[in-house]
């Protein structure tokens, strides 16, 4: 039993499906497909149940399931000790982010991480939040900052911040806004994001309380793109107070008074990589950075 044939496994389990599952793991289908067959031959069980367009859990998988991944954690926690013992940490480390940088105080947190581990080199990807979610939880990407109602059960994370929201619209709709409810705000043209994105997710779960869909007019993967786009008088969004009231303040735009949304910003890392020395480094960085109590 091997363990990039568990790595596999739990990534299958988790995604549902051969081929994303693959492109995930960064090998072929047909490979990840070996490694599934060759580790249910040495267990002498059926870990899937095969069916035209989908993959499920046995009931035998859904058993192993938590098993695999505890092996994993043990490996991760073996290989950062090792690590350790060597005295320098090498390598690479990569970081997801969400929106912009001075929000995630990324600059402190890549000098922090530089002075601390010199021989480490640093990368950093711009993704959505869901998308960078789910690699993380796969361990295809090694952290990630994650903006969302909490943090996710499928991965570790420390919590840096709670972030409010408010609802925004072009300052020529401000009669029309100010004296809008509910269903009048769904109804009016809004910007929107990608599935994924962190401000979509918000605005779905806003209005889903409410029984209500809001009338997507628009799409902006840019993290500038909303508040440009209302200024332009293209419609409603989900804006951060710290950007929106500045900007109410100079009559770009005018905020809806009625609700706040909030989400908590986190640094977000795979449960098996609790004891990665990058990942230490990182988290030990972060506390002293947003003056958090030491671990």
């Amino acid at each position: 039993m091997e363990i990039y044939q568990l790595r596999a496994f739990v990534t299958v389990a988790k995604i549902g499906h051969l081929t994303r599952a693959a492109e995930t793991l960064h090998v072929t289908q047909p490979a990840v497909t070996g490694q599934i067959k060759a580790l249910e031959e040495e267990l002498g069980i059926a870990l899937f149940d095969r069916r035209p367009g989908r993959i499920l859990l046995t009931r035998a998988g859904e058993r192993m399931l938590p098993e695999a991944e505890k092996v994993l954690e043990a490996a991760g926690s073996l290989l950062g000790r090792a690590r350790e013992l060597q005295g320098e940490v090498s390598g690479s480390l990569v970081i997801g982010t969400v929106g912009d940088a001075d929000l995630l105080r990324l600059g402190s947190l890549l000098g922090g991480l530089v002075s601390a581990l010199p021989l480490l080199e640093i990368k950093t990807r711009s993704g959505d939040a869901e998308v960078l979610r789910e690699a993380v939880a796969t361990s295809s990407l090694q952290a990630s900052y994650y903006i969302g109602p909490n943090i996710p059960r499928d991965v570790n994370g420390l919590p840096l911040q709670t972030l409010q929201y408010r609802v925004v619209a072009p300052f020529s709709f401000s009669q029309r806004v100010l004296h809008a409810g509910w269903r009048e705000i769904a109804d009016m043209p809004w910007i929107g994001g990608p599935h994924g994105n962190h401000r979509q997710a918000l605005l779905r779960d806003l209005f889903s309380r409410q029984g209500l869909l809001p009338n997507m007019a628009l799409e902006s993967d840019d993290p500038a793109g909303p508040q440009s786009l209302v200024r332009a008088g293209l419609g409603l969004a989900l804006l951060r107070e710290d950007v929106a009231i500045p900007a109410a303040e100079r009559d770009e735009l005018v905020i809806w008074p009625h609700t706040r949304v909030a989400a908590l910003l986190s640094f977000i890392y795979p449960k098996t990589a609790e004891h990665d020395p990058a990942i230490v480094a990182a988290l030990s960085v972060l506390r002293t950075v947003w003056g958090l109590s030491p671990r």
